[in-house]
């Protein structure tokens, strides 16, 4: 998405019309995570809820029939970027102590999660005995809106900039050998874990902060992640809450296209 230029995100400023979806979306998220079926998506011993596609937004990105609209989506829509179809927004609250052991985690997986944020690229799975990676969810980009007041030091949304020109050329010497109908099937452990080494290596890892009615921006393909909540860092009661939109794009305008 050019929009986003080389370092991969963009940060917007706040308006009435997003300000207006952040307060209808949070009413309409507040219910949601204190409901007993959806107790499931808390995990790390309760001080982060996944949330995912949770929120009940319509395909036009409206909450309640307030519309998806502000400085963000009006750069989507300018952009040639506007989805056919928004998918449902995901909520991802995080609370102090965040991050403690997810439930079958193993000391490495966590040391990589309080250590590295919990770096990953959206979309790429892990899958079979051995869990390796596949691309199997083919998202247009990230879209996150705060739905509550924190510190930039609250288990901030972390990025490394530039690292998705750097997964784009390596996941396209595996995956342009390959139709596009099989790339699902095609493993990209090895090409993905060599991108990981070079943006740990060479990217600055930068953490973006925002008020509800901001947004922020990423590329699909960017490493991203949550870095761990800061000894006396200050939210509101309700925690760190973001609403992410990731709409579905053709598979092969995920790897070629802006």
């Amino acid at each position: 998405m050019n929009l986003l230029g080389a370092a991969g995100w963009a940060r917007f400023p706040a308006d009435a019309r997003s300000r207006a979806w952040a307060r209808a979306a949070r009413a309409r998220a507040e219910p949601a995570l204190r409901d007993p079926a959806n107790r499931h998506w808390l995990q790390c011993e309760g001080t982060w809820f996944v949330g995912v596609n949770l929120l009940d937004t319509a395909p036009t990105g409206a909450v309640d029939g307030v519309p998806l609209a502000g400085p963000a989506p009006d750069a989507i829509r300018e952009a040639g970027r506007w989805p056919p179809a928004w998918d449902r927004a995901q909520v991802s609250v995080v609370w102090p102590g965040y991050p403690r052991p997810r439930e079958g985690e193993s000391a490495a997986a966590f040391r990589y999660r309080r250590d590295r944020a919990a770096a990953h690229v959206d979309g790429l799975m892990r899958d079979g005995p051995d869990r390796r990676r596949f691309a199997r969810e083919f998202h247009g980009f990230i879209l996150g809106l705060p739905l509550s007041t924190a510190a930039p030091e609250a288990a901030p949304f972390v990025v490394w900039e530039g690292s998705h020109a750097i997964v784009a050329r390596v996941l396209r010497t595996v995956l342009e050998k390959e139709p596009a109908g099989r790339w699902p099937e095609t493993d990209i452990t090895d090409a993905y874990l060599e991108a990981r080494r070079t943006i740990f290596d060479t990217c600055r890892r930068v953490p973006i902060h925002a008020r509800p009615g901001e947004a922020y921006l990423v590329h699909r393909l960017a490493l991203h992640g949550v870095a761990p909540w800061q000894d006396g860092a200050k939210a509101e009661e309700a925690g760190r809450m973001v609403a992410y939109f990731r709409p579905e794009i053709d598979r092969k305008e995920w790897l070629l296209g802006p």
